[in-house]
């Protein structure tokens, strides 16, 4: 058996993720699903869940443990690039077109699910919250998790149904990143408090954020954008975006907050010069998501133990959180969207692409896990809630808009 810790296990770990990774994705895609749910599926197979349960002491010569560490930073480093992307496809033009009905539903579809959550987190806290946590962090963070909407697979949806030129295709995408903008803002105010010692400590790590974020958005992006764009293409402006993209996020995390902010907002101050945002998407998009993901899928997949769940009680809580998230999200959702006057059926779609969660919420969970916010069993909750509302999201979306006629397309333009 290969020793723990050698470069030759963690090369036959990467190369199982890979593989499995790819399997499942293509699977899925049969079904009609995007490949996040079948590499979010990989990930869950290759953890004790499955694979440990049904060959445990392979699973163990595989994963030992402590061997995981090195797959847990290339993890971190493919999150930080592909938050970076994210921030990069931002198109802030696109949200300003729609920008009514857009602030309307997102933050409904915000503060729904994050009220309905936190009123959950009261609940369950004493059962749940790992010992020494306080209420304030653990209610904050439940209730930003079931606030996230992914805003790179809502996307994908949105392209591979052929609903971009559509008005709901449209709203959505301007949805989603009003959605995105905000949740990491609120995600950082929560990691802010989680890592406080106090009060004041929370509010000097709140004030160095926004002066770091305004810093990044009144000046360094104009700045970036009112350049030359011949002048900064090229691997020189690729090197340049990547070294920006990691000093962001040290400086974020420097700060208190998490690494994965500082890169967000990298990637909105660069999608200001298309040059560059193309030049990124097109040299790092595909190494991000092809490799690295799914390496982050893998390692969150380590961490969920479903048989953790056991008992009437526990799955009755894990489904009162998977209700709370629906709830929250299609129904805050497509009720704002009524209220702006939009279509009945197009209220409903969009409150259901609102509930896509996918990656970004995996995301959000490891840095809860992490500050030790999240116990392992309410963790795993989560990661199959994550699981089960991204699935849900095509089969409906298929029901409610089973078509896009050319003429609809033609009049969104």
């Amino acid at each position: 058996m290969i020793a723990p810790g050698t470069l030759a296990l963690l090369l036959l770990q990467i190369t199982v993720i890979l593989i499995v990774a790819k399997l499942t994705a293509a699977l899925v895609a049969r079904a009609g699903q995007p490949a996040v749910i079948g590499e979010m599926l990989g990930g869950l197979l290759l953890g004790p869940s499955v694979f440990g349960w049904l060959a445990p002491s392979v699973h163990r010569g595989l994963f030992p443990p402590g061997s995981t560490g090195t797959l847990q930073l290339l993890s971190q480093i493919g999150v930080v690039l592909f938050m970076f992307l994210v921030g990069c496809e931002l198109d802030l033009t696109r949200v300003a077109r729609h920008a009514r009905t857009a602030v309307v539903v997102s933050y409904t579809s915000i503060a729904a699910p994050m009220l309905l959550g936190i009123a959950l987190s009261w609940l369950i806290v004493d059962d749940f919250a790992p010992p020494g946590v306080p209420f304030l962090p653990f209610a904050l963070f439940i209730g930003t998790a079931m606030s996230i909407t992914a805003f790179p697979v809502l996307a994908r949806i949105i392209a591979e149904r052929r609903l971009t030129a559509t008005f709901l295709g449209a709203t959505a995408i301007a949805c989603a990143a009003i959605d995105d903008v905000t949740a990491w803002c609120i995600l950082s105010v929560t990691v802010a408090v989680a890592k406080a010692s106090g009060l004041a400590g929370a509010a000097l790590t709140i004030a160095l954020t926004a002066i770091f974020a305004a810093v990044m958005l009144l000046v360094i992006r104009p700045a970036i954008g009112g350049r030359g764009a011949s002048r900064r293409h090229g691997d020189g402006a690729l090197v340049a975006a990547v070294i920006f993209a990691f000093a962001s996020a040290l400086v974020t995390e420097m700060i208190g907050v998490h690494a994965i902010f500082g890169a967000f907002l990298a990637g909105v101050v660069v999608s200001a010069n298309p040059a560059v945002r193309s030049l990124v998407n097109q040299r790092i998009q595909t190494f991000a998501s092809a490799l690295l993901v799914p390496l982050f899928f893998a390692a969150a997949g380590l961490r969920t133990e479903l048989f953790l769940i056991g008992g009437t009680g526990n799955w009755l809580v894990c489904a009162a959180i998977i209700a709370v998230a629906i709830v929250g999200k299609v129904g805050g959702g497509a009720l704002a969207a009524r209220w702006t006057a939009v279509t009945w059926q197009d209220s409903l779609a969009l409150g259901v692409l609102m509930n896509t969660r996918g990656l970004m919420e995996l995301i959000v969970l490891n840095v809860g896990y992490d500050l030790g916010i999240l116990s392992p069993t309410l963790f795993s909750m989560m990661v199959l809630m994550a699981l089960l509302t991204t699935a849900m999201t095509t089969p409906l979306l298929s029901l409610l808009r089973p078509a896009v006629g050319a003429a609809e397309a033609r009049n969104a333009r």
